[in-house]
């Protein structure tokens, strides 16, 4: 059992003295105005402490061959051994002092760029949405080509680029810190393993191409039918490299290289453009199936697979960049893959699910797209319109809260690791605060703006729907805006399960949330009148979120108030601790505030309690938001109205109605006690606004 006092300067540990700097913690974030930070000269209103029971810092450990929190993979040979406890002076007063860890990139400058190149990417996604709406409208040849093309996308959103990448970045970084070579071997037998399963998964969607078109669709044109297997025969090839490029992002991401994974789907979309956009330049345009031939189906159908292999490739570079090599590995037996292999069972049962009730919506919509078109009434009222709106709709979560949420997994993955529960609450609370303001404005937007924005991204073309298929989809985009908060909150709130190596509970979790989706979205199918058949699918969808974020908030509140559980912390190694028994019995205190109570910890580093999540702050903010930017969303409207609903009013409208509630915003934000969140924003703008500061402690954790 170790202790020390606090004014021994000749205490190889201490501020004061010794060779030894302070330890960096790589996980942890700084926070401004933290009233837990020692401050100069000691605890404001409390006198200098004779003997002061504390942690005993991280570099004890690294120094001792083991660390929880060292950044660098593998750990490198300690340069020299921790010296004993001691009284007397400090011998090695003189001796230079170790070269300070290298610290861990920065989860804001991470986010940053992956927000970025997701901006990028998700601009050129809607020019090149544009343009297959231009090629093949949203009619019955949009609807076959986009039936299609779905499922390799949903595919990659919901298992590869979401599930499985939160199963497995935890992995990678336990590995890395656990593994003497790195975890090198254990990548590579990772990415053996996948690379069969996705080649196994991609050649039976391939065989059974006609049975999936007849789950997603309910086309009753045998055109149109054959259409869509022709376009799926194409285009499902797409889950192997859609699952090639998400595994090499993992290995990337899981060394805090994050910027490659987001700025190469650009690629993607410009070989998307250019197919597309020679498809039109040769006269061809669909609207009916009879219109597309065998030809133009190779033509399109191919060129969307070469974008993803392109996308995929362009990963090449970036993991040379970080030295890393991959061998193929099949000695599968006995290398720890029971854990990542189970929480990707439980991933493969949770897309399951997801599918089940995505079909259901892609059977109804198409259903009720029919129906309307033969009834003959105006606008796009199937799954083409619903596709658009959502592409639109999930903008806002994938550039800001998907950025910031990935570039955070790596670091709550540590603190998970170090068994410190709390602090992945406090990092997911931090994110959803920081985020908040962008979130509320684009959802605000999307409801009082939604026929300017659906007119803007999808006003082209030449046939004579075009304008009454932008009406529908911004109908549609005002449905799924109302739950566009919660449906960005449900998502980091998930990945904190995911970091600490549940992938069971958010199954459970997503089984409420797909099939009040499905239900909702039969009982607006068998209830609303053929115009607002699929409108109604879209407030489903918004009721199922914020269902979903709450039940979710609530269980991953509970879980993180628990605590670590003592398996899960890691132990020294008996190698390093030489035996010596005050090497795992570590005295230590929960935090260095005054009236902090001391407690026997034997080797567990999780003892904060609560979950640090704020939920009800976090709602609270959410609401305040939102009537800070209200005024200017009455505004926006009027005034869009005054532009006209064509192309250039619709474009002239969005910028002057955006305004309109950026001002709101940033006028009514301080006086409504929200102004510390929308401070980022106006930053991010590059509009001066100064940051609140706090007069209380209400905010502080």
């Amino acid at each position: 059992m170790t202790t020390h006092t606090a004014d021994d300067s000749g205490d190889p540990y201490s501020r004061q003295g010794g060779p030894y700097p302070p330890p960096q913690n790589p996980y942890q974030q700084q926070h401004q105005g933290d009233p837990y930070q020692q401050q100069p000269g000691g605890w404001p209103g409390q006198d200098q402490p004779t003997m002061q029971l504390g942690r005993i810092p991280a570099q004890a450990f690294e120094q001792a061959g083991w660390s929880p929190y060292a950044p660098e993979y593998p750990p490198q040979a300690p340069e020299r051994p921790v010296p004993p406890p001691r009284t007397g002076p400090d011998p090695a007063a003189g001796a230079p002092k170790p070269a300070a860890a290298k610290p861990a990139a920065s989860t804001g400058r991470n986010g940053l760029i992956m927000a970025l190149g997701s901006l990028a990417s998700r601009a050129l996604g809607f020019v090149r949405s544009a343009v297959i709406v231009a090629a093949l409208t949203t009619g019955p040849a949009g609807e076959a080509f986009n039936v299609a093309n779905s499922l390799p996308n949903i595919v990659y959103m919901m298992l590869l680029g979401g599930v499985l990448a939160s199963v497995f970045v935890p992995e990678l970084v336990h590995a890395m810190q656990t593994h003497e070579d790195g975890g090198q071997a254990y990548t590579d037998r990772l990415l053996t393993l996948c690379g069969v399963i996705l080649v196994v998964l991609t050649v039976g969607a391939w065989l059974f191409a006609p049975r999936i078109v007849d789950l997603y669709s309910d086309f009753n044109d045998p055109v149109k039918r054959e259409l869509a297997i022709t376009f799926a025969r194409y285009c499902l090839p797409q889950i192997l490299f859609y699952g090639v490029f998400t595994l090499l992002g993992q290995v990337l991401n899981a060394r805090d290289r994050f910027g490659a994974m987001m700025w190469t789907p650009v690629l993607n979309n410009v070989v998307a453009i250019a197919v597309f956009g020679g498809y039109l330049a040769m006269g061809r345009h669909a609207h009916a199936a009879s219109d597309v031939s065998s030809g133009d189906a190779l033509l399109l159908g191919l060129g969307s697979t070469l974008g993803i292999v392109v996308q995929a490739a362009a990963l090449l570079p970036s993991l040379r960049s970080a030295r890393f090599t991959y061998r193929p590995r099949f000695d599968w037996r006995g290398a720890g893959l029971t854990r990542p292999l189970r929480a990707a069972g439980w991933a493969l049962a949770l897309v399951l699910a997801t599918q089940l009730s995505f079909a259901v919506i892609t059977s109804l919509s198409t259903g009720a797209g029919d129906a309307a078109y033969r009834a003959g009434i105006p606008g796009g009222r199937g799954f083409s319109a619903y596709n658009n709106a959502y592409a639109l709709f999930v903008v806002p979560q994938g550039v800001i809260t998907v950025s910031l949420v990935t570039a955070l997994l790596p670091s709550m993955s540590r603190a998970a690791t170090a068994g410190d529960y709390r602090k992945i609450g406090e990092d997911l609370a931090g994110v959803l605060r920081s985020s908040a303001a962008m979130v509320v404005t684009a959802a605000v937007l999307f409801f009082a703006l939604g026929s300017q924005i659906a007119m803007a991204a999808y006003g082209y073309g030449s046939g004579s729907s075009v304008h009454d298929d932008a009406m529908v989809v911004g109908l549609l985009l005002m449905a799924f805006a109302v739950g566009l908060p919660a449906f960005c909150a449900q998502y980091g709130l998930a990945r904190g399960f995911y970091a600490m190596g549940d992938a069971r509970t958010p199954f459970w979790l997503t089984l409420v949330s797909t099939g009040t989706n499905a239900t909702l979205c039969w009982v607006a199918y068998e209830t609303l009148p053929l115009r607002y058949k699929v409108i109604g699918m879209a407030v489903a969808h918004t009721v199922a979120a914020t269902l979903s974020a709450v039940v979710t908030g609530v269980a991953l509140g509970r879980r993180l108030a628990k605590g670590a559980p003592p398996a899960a912390v890691p132990a020294p190694r008996r190698e390093a601790a030489g035996g010596n028994p005050d090497a795992t019995m570590v005295l230590r205190t929960d935090s260095f505030a005054p009236g902090a109570n001391a407690t026997l910890d034997l080797g567990t580093r999780g003892g904060r309690r609560g979950s640090g999540l704020e939920g009800g702050r976090l709602v609270v903010l959410h609401l305040g938001l939102v009537l800070a930017c209200l005024p200017g969303a009455l505004a926006a409207h009027w005034l869009a109205g005054r532009f006209g609903a064509g192309l250039f009013g619709s474009l002239t409208g969005l910028a002057a109605g955006a305004l309109a509630v950026l001002l709101s915003l940033f006028v009514l934000a301080r006086p409504l006690g929200v102004g510390a969140s929308v401070a980022p924003f106006a930053r991010k703008l590059r509009i001066p606004y100064p940051t609140p500061t706090p007069n209380s402690g209400k905010h502080r954790r």
